[in-house]
């Protein structure tokens, strides 16, 4: 099989996503991917800029494959089990206002798999690990959590509203005006970032012109964890 399309179809199920709705998203018709799946005589020949824009809705990167380590990581073994160690910075993301962190000084590393991280499309070079304060993103985030962010991941995309679409915002980590925040982020048109909570006693929070550009995005939010609390 084509190795880009091995290297789609496996970025197409970790994303929920089907051929046609991936192919709209990256150019605006459905036809993009099936056409790369039709079968030609000769050497195949790919529309480059298409592909980059495929490669920024499944978050690839676009040499097409799995995110590569930009910096040295301290792996470990468990019962012959290969784990990286990511680093928990001393940084709390405010779920409601932001909040300014003083020191972002690594405190802690957790243990993560490898063979996990690679399944999810992130290189552990490019993963850190924060807590949550506040409950603006509650239920899904509460206060304490962990939240683990891919910091290579590429920003929000523009994505029209659209009815049929019930799929809800992904969750990043960004500086607002200097304070670190948690919060789905929605991009409507390219002058209107709505930064959206779980919790509906908190509105959406629009942002355009010079407020919008004081959003500096840090990473897709990809996993949390807390404790079960009597």
């Amino acid at each position: 099989m084509d190795p880009i399309l091995e290297t789609i179809d496996a970025a197409l199920k970790r994303k929920g996503l089907t051929d046609a709705a991936a192919s709209k998203l990256a150019v605006g018709h459905s036809s993009l991917i099936k056409n790369l799946r039709m079968p030609r005589d000769g050497e195949k020949r790919y529309n480059l800029p298409a592909l980059m824009k495929l490669a920024e809705v499944l978050d690839l990167e676009f040499y097409y494959g799995p995110r590569r380590e930009t910096g040295p990581i301290e792996n470990v073994s468990i019962d012959n089990e290969d784990y990286a160690q990511i680093p928990l910075h001393d940084a709390m993301l405010a779920a409601g206002n932001g909040l300014h962190n003083e020191t972002e000084q690594v405190i802690e590393q957790l243990a993560f798999r490898k063979d996990w991280l690679k399944k999810m499309g992130l290189a552990a070079s490019a993963a850190r690990l924060a807590r949550v304060q506040g409950d603006s993103m509650q239920p899904t985030l509460w206060h304490g959590d962990i939240i683990l962010i891919d910091t290579a991941s590429p920003p929000p995309q523009i994505r029209p509203k659209d009815a049929k679409d019930l799929r809800r915002p992904p969750i990043y980590a960004l500086l607002d005006d200097g304070e670190a925040r948690v919060k789905r982020v929605e991009r409507p048109s390219n002058d209107l970032t709505l930064l959206i909570s779980d919790n509906p006693d908190f509105s959406p929070d629009p942002r355009q012109g010079r407020a919008q550009e004081k959003l500096h995005v840090i990473g897709k939010v990809v996993w949390w964890g807390h404790a079960v609390k009597d």
